[in-house]
């Protein structure tokens, strides 16, 4: 049985406490945030990482390909294993190559779907049945800005995140009456730990540095948002209390596009 109450139930002082969680990508970055603002507000959480390098160590943890056939069941056997159940699915995974459209291979347009609407995608269709025989869940899916204020050199980038935008909509009406919401949270530019070393480093390359001060300029709080701010939305849209919020994008970007 799903960790989430009815409707008729007290449930505003709970946080995620007794709650699941599955983070992909939840190791670095964004995800990590997100990793630790949901095991601060009490779920248990399981991490999957491409690799162990990138998972550090972390326990309960997977590590794989979701883009790959047959990983995401994997990961759904691994969470059963380590957590009994799973509450929330946020489908942090992703990662793409940023560069003028014309100057794409087929590599790196395979690699920038893949990794992000594939990834998505699978982790889905493996948990949904999961949820729907528990009577309920959380899908929060990590979109991107850009998808919206079209940021330089993200038209295949958007292709991706777009699709895990839409994917959203069509789940979200279709699962709703089996008591699971779907929501998509999209960040703009975010200066995650990584990101800011190579900024400070000087590491990054020319072109991107033009995309990052072009990211900025489009928004009005004159930053980049910071993990924890992205963690924050996801938290609230995992939380009991939240179940009425469905088939949303949630925009987390100091007001680079608004309404």
């Amino acid at each position: 049985m799903s960790g989430y109450q009815g409707p008729g139930t007290d449930i505003r002082s709970r946080g995620l406490a007794g709650l699941t969680a599955v983070v992909t990508g939840g190791a670095t970055g964004i995800g990590l945030a997100i990793t630790e603002r949901l095991l601060a507000d009490g779920a248990q959480v399981l991490v999957a990482a491409r690799s162990e390098e990138e998972l550090g160590g972390r326990s309960p943890g997977f590590v794989g390909d979701l883009a790959a056939p047959g990983t995401a069941d994997a990961l759904l056997g691994a969470a059963l294993e380590a957590l009994g159940g799973v509450d929330v699915l946020v489908n942090n995974a992703g990662g793409g190559v940023i560069r003028p459209t014309l100057e794409h291979t087929e590599e790196t347009l395979r690699s920038t779907i893949d990794n992000n609407l594939w990834t998505t995608l699978r982790c889905c269709l493996a948990v949904l049945p999961h949820m729907v025989e528990r009577g309920g869940g959380r899908i929060i899916n990590i979109g991107a800005e850009s998808v919206r204020n079209g940021l330089t050199d993200h038209a295949v980038y958007n292709a991706a995140k777009g699709g895990v935008h839409a994917l959203a909509v069509g789940l979200a009406r279709e699962f709703a009456r089996a008591g699971i919401t779907v929501n998509t949270v999209a960040p703009s530019y975010t200066r995650t730990p990584e990101l800011a070393a190579a900024i400070d480093a000087g590491a990054i390359p020319p072109r991107l540095g033009v995309v990052l001060d072009d990211a900025v300029g489009l928004i009005p709080m004159g930053r980049g948002a910071q993990p924890d701010e992205v963690a924050a939305v996801v938290a609230f849209l995992a939380r009991p209390d939240a179940r009425f919020v469905t088939g949303q994008t949630i925009s987390v970007n100091g007001g680079s596009s608004m309404g």
